[in-house]
């Protein structure tokens, strides 16, 4: 096979792409070596067992390295005047291609390996749906991603100069690590320790002898004193875990306007990343308090923009994310800087909505804290008495938590006109509130039920090519809602609307 050097136009990824694949197959499958070798003492000696397990080893590092040796050999990249190109594949080739014109993200990612290389992946996106909208280079040297990165964005320079200040406009304050526990991920993780001690006992035939343990642990111990415990070992797994998920994640963060209006996110300890956004694309921020984070008094801030994939936007949820949580008032300050504004949107006096509202999430929460009670009594009836001790426990500590939460919601309710941008908050376990810039509306959206017609109220949807594509403002009073849709764009709706006084139409 011939290894001669592609064109001058063409480039190839860093050969050392196949020493990082031999280092992390070698990784994954040392972890793997304990537990079968465990295994196949069951049926051979421990020095065979470890020799086969060795010689398997060896065979799997050596065909991926192999494998990824043919794949540098077969890739190559280049960026032209109109298009960038990436070509690889042997048996089956691909040949793909994205116009530079509408190359929306450039971001460079490196793993603890991968930086101590000197290495990183590039990924190049349009921001279009499927995987034929994004060209990957993994990996180049830093020094390469970062040329791409800025000769590939590089026409914001002309499309946006920039005039407003520009350089550091948030770094990390170590004290924002105070949010990571009170987080949903917490519980999570709690649950997943317990899980994978679980699974890593089974895989060494041992999770007989731990479940037996933590029997003798708790032999003479009451049942709910059992549970209290579990569940205590288990946040505490959860809030370590959660620690060290944010210190991973959002170490030596940083939020920078690069010169050309391009707003740059650097973080991560082990796992590098550099997002980039372009304030072209920009269309406004949203304000994100999970229940927890909201109790403390902080949010965080998400970018809405246009040109990003839903797809890529699953696998990477904080992706869009410009703040991690941060107290409130230092979320607003950074949300009036990325939008370049005196007065933050997410900080403007929001009209309240009706007491109807209210009355509905009442009815939600309640239906749906006393369904499941009305399931144990039924079932109590028939069946046990037990149920029936059971569905009144819920009762008596779901129906509190059930208003306090209608109530929250509705005091999260509203919605306002705030310069360039309307704003709309809602949620109570998440409330969001969203500053969508009103040139980004692409149409409106008015729903009414039958009981929201009864009580005077409709919901209006802001759709938009942004962020998540729609936001709204629920259960608006009627005319005060279709008035906000129509202050806000100017023309959109006016033509679907009926007022007193027009021929030939109804009143409102």
């Amino acid at each position: 096979m011939s290894t001669a050097a592609p064109p001058a136009d063409w480039h190839r990824l860093d050969p050392r792409t196949v020493l990082v694949t031999a280092l992390v197959v070698a990784g994954v499958v040392a972890g793997a070596a304990v537990p079968v070798t465990l295994g196949l003492t069951r049926w051979f000696s421990l020095p065979a067992a470890v020799l086969q397990v060795l010689a398997g080893a060896l065979l799997v590092i050596g065909v991926a390295a192999g494998a990824d040796r043919v794949r540098w050999h077969r890739t190559r990249y280049r960026v032209g005047t109109e298009r960038v190109d990436l070509h690889t594949g042997l048996l089956l080739v691909k040949r793909r291609s994205l116009a530079r014109s509408r190359i929306r993200t450039v971001d460079l990612t490196a793993n603890l390996m991968l930086r101590l290389l000197g290495l990183v992946t590039v990924r190049i996106g349009t921001g279009e749906q499927g995987s034929e909208s994004t060209l990957e280079l993994d990996p180049v040297t830093r020094a390469e991603g970062e040329r791409l990165r800025l000769l590939l964005l590089e026409r914001a320079a002309t499309a946006s100069p920039g005039v407003h200040r520009e350089g550091e406009l948030a770094v990390l304050d170590p004290r924002w690590i105070r949010y990571a526990p009170v987080s949903f991920v917490a519980p999570m993780l709690g649950g997943a320790a317990a899980g994978a001690v679980m699974q890593v006992s089974d895989w060494v035939g041992a999770q007989g002898q731990v479940i037996e343990w933590a029997g003798d642990r708790f032999r003479d111990t009451p049942l709910l004193w059992v549970i209290i415990v579990l569940v205590l070992a288990a946040l505490v797994a959860g809030v370590v875990g959660a620690l060290g998920l944010w210190i991973e994640m959002w170490w030596n963060y940083r939020l920078e306007r690069e010169a050309g209006g391009t707003l740059r996110v650097r973080r991560g300890l082990f796992t590098s990343r550099s997002i980039s956004v372009e304030e072209a694309r920009l269309r406004g921020v949203d304000l994100v308090e999970p229940l927890g984070v909201r109790l403390l008094g902080a949010a965080r801030l998400d970018a809405i923009t246009t040109g990003l994939a839903k797809d890529h936007e699953a696998r990477n949820a904080d992706h869009n994310t410009l703040l991690p949580a941060a107290p409130r008032a230092r979320a607003d300050t950074v949300a009036a800087d990325v939008l370049r504004e005196r007065d933050t949107p997410t900080g403007a006096a929001l009209t309240p909505h009706p007491r109807a509202a209210r009355g509905r999430r009442l009815r939600w929460s309640l239906a749906a804290a006393l369904g499941p009670v009305l399931i144990l009594t039924l079932l109590g009836a028939l069946l046990t008495p037990v149920l029936l001790w059971i569905a009144l426990g819920c009762a008596v500590v779901a129906v509190p938590v059930a208003v306090v939460l209608a109530l929250d919601a509705y005091r999260a309710l509203g919605h306002a006109l705030s310069g360039r941008y309307l704003v709309t908050r809602s949620g109570t376990v998440r409330r969001s509130t969203a500053a969508l810039e009103r040139a980004g509306v692409i149409g409106w959206t008015v729903k009414q039920s039958v009981f929201q017609r009864r009580a005077g109220l409709l919901s209006v949807t802001a759709t938009t090519a942004a962020g998540g594509g729609a936001y709204t403002a629920y259960d608006t009073d009627a005319s005060e809602g279709l008035a906000f849709a129509a202050e806000a764009v100017p023309g959109l709706l006016e033509p679907f609307l009926e007022r007193a006084g027009d021929p030939g139409r109804p009143g409102p």
